[in-house]
């Protein structure tokens, strides 16, 4: 580890990091390099390793842009980020502003980065309004094509009017699964010409998780060409708000990951104080009903507030749930404020074949917290992340305060001692 770079930055260190990605310059006026987040780190077919991440000067400026670096296999030594999307926006409207890009590799190697970007229109936020767009590269993000829009299918949640596009996220890496086709966990912003919020909080914007199966990508078609199914169509995975007069849903963010019978299991964030699940046992093609997760069966809920919560296959039948371990009212502060998104725990999962839901998990291990030093105006350890084996060893690649990108082994010992609540006589 680089004793001069933590010397020179101190608070990289706080979270322990065994892995530094990226430490910003903070050079540049036009385009900063202040605000890291949404960091997905992959492996090429070659073995070597990138990443792709949304980059800025703070959350929601217009000079939201997404870059990439490489690394080789080891993931030590990483390139400086190159600006592939989003170099050439208006910085009074935000038009042309590139955002939360997320990679996938098709088998003959073929790097494809699909993005959000805004067109100068706002439906719901200016950084999630936008048109999917892409661009792809054969020769291991050296160069890249010219970008183009594939024909993202819309939902009864976006506007009626179809020149204002729709309010979606892909936050984490699509799961390759069953016949080996991408499947994506998307959040969808509810268009307000479809529902009105109850209130002008931005943790009340209504929202819906749908899932988008990737058809075609194997076949290396240009972006156009590129056939997405919108496997939840009419069929949208809702959340309650609490006590909304209007029955809102909010639920986001999933995570997926293949249980060992075939089945398909995601974990989202709500705003109801605690994550929820949800199963598809036809390859995603339709789900159960959200509910509260929970340590297992008969267990107490697992809190959380409206932060990511990650949970990764670190084996077939065996997971790790990433999360604050309160219900979004922590310390002096209430609602679900930046300040709550900390410390991070983690919870061993293992496959419950008997469970109604399907992974119990461990009581929480502590892992990380900022101790809610600010960086770059930001204290939380919202867990934009990506997790991959590295030598052998298991990594979480996350933002740290969404400023430093660093990466942290996930000691298997310490998972190999957790506690399993019993269920409640």
């Amino acid at each position: 580890m680089d004793t001069e770079l933590f010397a020179a930055n101190p608070e990289l260190g706080r979270t322990s990091p065994d892995y530094v990605i990226y430490v910003p310059k903070g050079t540049d006026e036009r385009i900063p390099d202040t605000g890291n987040e949404h960091f997905l780190v992959f492996r090429r077919k070659d073995g070597t390793f990138a990443a792709v991440w949304t980059q800025s000067g703070h959350e929601g400026q217009y000079n939201q842009h997404i870059v990439f670096a490489e690394s080789d296999a080891s993931a030590r030594s990483w390139s400086a980020p190159r600006i592939i999307a989003g170099e050439k926006f208006d910085p009074e409207t935000g038009r042309d502003m590139c955002s939360w890009g997320y990679p996938l590799v098709s088998r003959s190697g073929r790097i494809y980065v699909l993005y959000s970007k805004h067109i100068g229109v706002n439906d719901v936020f200016t950084h999630t309004t936008g048109r999917l767009a892409g661009i792809y590269s054969d020769d291991n993000g050296k160069s890249w094509s010219a970008e183009a829009y594939p024909d993202f299918p819309r939902s009864e949640y976006d506007s009626p009017d179809p020149a204002m596009p729709g309010n979606c996220i892909t936050w984490q890496k699509p799961l390759r699964f069953g016949d080996g086709r991408y499947l994506a966990g998307i959040t969808r912003w509810i268009s307000p010409a479809r529902a009105t919020p109850s209130d002008g909080n931005w943790i009340h914007a209504p929202s819906v998780v749908d899932f988008l199966r990737f058809e075609n990508l194997d076949d290396d078609p240009e972006i156009p060409d590129l056939k997405l199914t919108l496997l939840t169509a009419g069929k949208s995975l809702r959340f309650p708000i609490p006590d909304d007069p209007r029955g809102n849903s909010l639920i986001q963010e999933p995570t997926l990951n293949e249980l060992p019978d075939g089945r398909l299991f995601a974990v989202m964030r709500t705003v109801a104080g605690t994550a929820a699940w949800s199963v598809s046992a036809d390859g995603g093609e339709s789900w159960s009903e959200p509910e509260t997760l929970r340590y297992g069966d008969g267990l107490p809920p697992v809190e959380q507030p409206l932060s990511p919560c990650p949970c990764y296959t670190l084996s077939e039948g065996e997971y790790v749930l990433f999360y604050h371990n309160h219900n979004g009212h922590y310390g002096p502060w209430t609602a679900h404020a930046t300040e709550t998104r900390r410390p991070i725990c983690m919870a061993y999962g293992k496959f419950d074949p008997e469970g109604r839901q399907p992974v119990r998990f461990s009581a929480p291990l502590s892992w990380i917290d900022s101790d809610n030093i600010e960086l770059n105006h930001r204290c939380d350890l919202a867990m934009y992340s990506s997790f991959e084996y590295v030598d052998g060893r298991l990594v979480l690649f996350f933002p740290d305060r969404k400023h430093f990108l660093v990466g942290k082994v996930i000691d298997r010992a310490r998972l190999a001692n957790a506690v399993f609540p019993k269920k409640r006589a």
